[in-house]
């Protein structure tokens, strides 16, 4: 070998290693707060506008765009709507899972953020049946549709971003900041509606106040592009991009090379959404069920937040103990929880009396939130960095589909059919076991060291 041929290889040795040093080297301090607050707030922002829906689509969507003479009809209708965004969501994760795994996870946040400002805002302008006749709730339908998307695939990149900065030893703790943006979204969304319902006359409220909740998404989505503008991709996609190791298909080859993962990965998300939509959406028609007048629209609204913020709490809580006893423990523990306070949980709700429904608000969410906590690592160290958001997305998407997109439909149906909450009860009790068993049998943390 000539002299000139060996200082050509060692210089690209050379060059090589010191592009794996910088690829590799550990975030800052800085960089690790700026990427939380971003990832906290860009998914605050964006259930804010998910739930914002489930709000009128059990307040105020039956008579707008679902006008009948049978109000429980209208409701079935409205909730079907909110149904069509979880149809949505998968398609949002495959899409952006593809270009997140191909182009970076920031680029795709920040489109999923702006297709869902644009969605909700929308929604916030659609005029109404009564103007258009049945293009309204067309219309309707195809907004939905678009934050279905947005929503799709917002979680699995919030989630990267957040687990792919964060320290070995608190990984479940980061990846928690995002699902943390869940029970905040729930809070914002129906302390608007608290405001907006008691300021101004029922009547004002019907023909254009309940408007004000979409519209002012514009403000919340404008805050959360900037902060995201200013965080760099993780660390762990731009050692794929550094190796050349980039997937030309990471849906292809997610699917070829890991599809029991997916399945059980998706399965194990089942009861954890199915849970908070029962109680952040259904409650809100289920109020008039309860007690021997039912209770009022103000009351639930704020037991709800009660809830959301029991949830913010002990999210963390079951991250943090995911970090110190595993992942995979504490899951089992809030599933097992859930499946134990399934009837206990109707017992209290149906007595009418708040302080029962508070009881039972906080007790479910602990369970929920023992499986919320470590979720976001759990699922994220189960598939490799080139086709993590693919794998990431279309598993938790499969999860809120089949366990909380239908969930306020069902549990409706259920209730009208048996005038009881039994039935649902039962529902919830078979969603939690079928979790339990999934996470019993997944092998976890296959590609924990590649998080890194």
């Amino acid at each position: 070998m000539s002299d000139s041929t060996r200082l050509s290889s060692s210089v690209s040795a050379v060059a090589e290693a010191n592009l794996d040093s910088q690829t590799a080297s550990a975030p800052t301090a800085k960089e690790r707060r700026r990427v939380l607050g971003a990832s906290l707030l860009g998914t605050a922002v964006e259930w804010y506008d998910f739930f914002i829906y489930g709000s009128a689509a059990a307040l105020i969507f039956g008579p707008q765009f679902f006008p009948t003479e049978d109000p429980l009809a209208g409701t079935l209708a409205a909730f079907a709507t909110f149904a069509v965004g979880f149809i949505a969501r998968p398609l949002g994760g495959v899409i952006m899972g593809h270009y997140g795994d191909r182009i970076g996870r920031k680029s795709m946040l920040m489109f999923s953020m702006m297709l869902m400002g644009i969605a909700t805002v929308g929604i916030g302008l659609l005029p109404n049946y009564a103007a258009i006749g049945v293009w309204a709730p067309i219309l309707l339908v195809l907004l939905r549709l678009l934050q279905g998307v947005g929503v799709g695939g917002e979680w699995g990149g919030a989630v990267l971003m957040a687990v792919e900065y964060s320290p070995s030893n608190k990984r479940a703790l980061y990846g928690a900041f995002p699902q943390m943006g869940l029970p905040i979204g729930i809070i914002a969304s129906n302390m608007v509606f608290i405001v907006v319902t008691n300021i101004m006359a029922p009547e004002m409220f019907q023909a254009w106040g309940w408007r004000i909740p979409f519209l002012f998404s514009a403000v919340l989505v404008g805050i959360a592009l900037w902060i995201r503008l200013r965080v760099e991709d993780s660390p762990a996609f731009k050692k794929v991009q550094s190796k050349d190791e980039v997937a030309k298909a990471p849906l292809v080859d997610l699917l070829k090379n890991h599809l029991g993962t997916v399945l059980l990965a998706g399965t194990i998300c089942i009861a954890s959404p199915a849970l908070g939509y029962l109680y952040s959406v259904w409650m809100l028609s289920h109020r008039e069920n309860l007690g021997t007048d039912g209770i009022s629209q103000n009351l639930m609204l704020a037991l709800i937040i009660w809830g959301a913020v029991c949830h913010l709490i002990t999210v963390a809580l079951g991250a943090v103990l995911a970090d110190k006893f595993t992942q995979k423990r504490i899951f089992l523990w809030g599933a097992g929880l859930l499946a134990v306070f399934a009837f206990p949980f109707f017992w209290l709700v149906d007595t009418g009396a708040w302080y029962n429904i508070a009881i039972a608000f906080a007790l479910m969410l602990l369970a929920q939130s023992l499986m919320a906590g470590p979720q976001a690592a759990l699922v994220a160290e189960l598939f490799p960095a080139e086709v993590r958001y693919s794998g990431a997305s279309v598993a938790y998407q499969i999860g809120s589909i089949l366990g909380g997109g239908f969930m306020p439909l069902i549990a409706t149906s259920l209730y009208a059919a048996f005038n009881d909450s039994w039935p649902i009860a039962t529902y919830m009790f078979i969603l939690a076991a079928v979790s339990f068993i999934a996470m019993a049998v997944l092998k976890v943390g296959k590609y924990r060291a590649s998080v890194d």
